[in-house]
């Protein structure tokens, strides 16, 4: 009710406006004529009644055309863009506006419903990231977690030797260490994505990160009886945040002695060339076809499913986000059956 008086307030509103400019023009039009013509009075009240009522019809025809003219210019394309905006409120994601003229047109509607439909076209891939996301997670916390709860109940088991005790208590152990690893990638890349983390910069020997950050694998490399390649150039200084980069080496080189076979060589070099400073961290295992090089920084992606037990397909999208943060570029090379190549680079700054 209170709608249909405020458009009716608004219509009526809107017909005194042109009521008024039109008897406006017609008053002025009819002192001039008057000014040069002579009539009596009696004559001149008549023609006055009859031109009022011509400023009535006139009005009303204005106001029809006027009426007309606005239902396709602006009620009918804000009509469009209200019905979108409120299928985006319930939630659907999919809605795109149809063009009053077309895509590339000058109506400023047009304009808006262009934008209108990026946005929607944006906010639909979002939502399936987070869905995607959500089932991901969901996943990959609910199987750490059925081992855990497995290995709990034979646990519990009386009549258990002290081995199988301790080997259900590794597993376990394991597990939640697999859940911790997950859920810090997890904290550290939503921090990185919303850019809660900063980087800090201050000069620090990169080749020495490099060794030190390598040194941690040791273990790793040695339990496969992998050959470490190094070709890296003596102190090589940059200005970076040290804390960030170590995500992406430690990262580099957990997946180069993963997917890397018995035997294996893991190569890291680092060089400077043409002002930039390039690291390059390689392996001969696997290797990945292009199909699967083409969405290895998603999240949770993880082409071969043969390791997906060692990882959680976190690291390769935390170590784009942190390349993408400090102004790097990261490459990947792989032929399939023969090695992955990743190089990083970034500007030498003096």
């Amino acid at each position: 009710m209170v709608l249909h008086m405020k458009k009716f307030i608004l219509a009526s509103w809107r017909f005194l406006i042109i009521f008024g400019l039109v008897a406006f023009v017609v008053t002025c039009n009819f002192v001039l004529f008057l000014n040069i013509a002579q009539y009596e009075k009696a004559t001149i009240r008549g023609a006055a009644i009859v031109t009022f009522v011509n400023v009535l019809v006139i009005t009303l025809l204005f106001y029809l055309v006027d009426g007309v003219r606005r239902m396709w210019t602006v009620t009918r394309p804000v009509n469009r863009i209200k019905d979108g905006m409120n299928r985006m409120v319930a939630g659907d994601f999919s809605v795109r506006i149809p063009y009053i003229k077309g895509e590339n047109s000058s109506n400023e509607f047009d304009a808006i419903i262009k934008g209108f439909n990026e946005m929607a076209a944006e906010l639909s891939g979002v939502e399936t990231l987070r869905t995607d996301f959500i089932s991901n997670v969901s996943h990959e916390l609910k199987t750490p977690l059925s081992v855990i709860q497995n290995y709990a109940t034979m646990l519990q088991t009386k009549t258990l030797s002290e081995e199988q005790r301790m080997e259900y208590a590794s597993a376990i152990s394991e597990q939640t260490r697999k859940l911790s690893n997950l859920i810090t990638n997890i904290l550290k890349l939503n921090r990185l994505e919303n850019q809660q983390i900063y980087p800090e910069k201050k000069k620090y020997n990169l080749t020495e990160q490099l060794c030190e950050c390598l040194l941690t694998f040791e273990r790793a490399w040695e339990e496969k009886d992998i050959e470490i390649e190094t070709d890296m150039e003596e102190d090589v200084f940059v200005s970076q945040d040290a804390e960030l980069l170590s995500l992406v080496w430690n990262n580099l080189f957990s997946n180069a002695i993963k997917f890397s076979e018995e035997k294996g060589v893991v190569g890291i070099r680092l060089k400077r060339e043409n002002g930039m400073i390039i690291v390059e961290v390689s392996d001969n295992g696997c290797g990945i076809s292009p199909e699967v090089g083409s969405h290895i920084f998603e999240k949770f992606y993880q082409g071969d499913t043969s390791h997906a037990t060692q990882g959680n397909g976190l690291g390769l999208a935390l170590v784009k986000r942190v390349i993408d943060i400090v102004g790097g570029d990261i490459h990947v090379q792989s032929v399939l059956g023969e090695g992955t190549t990743f190089q990083v680079c970034f500007k030498e700054e003096v």
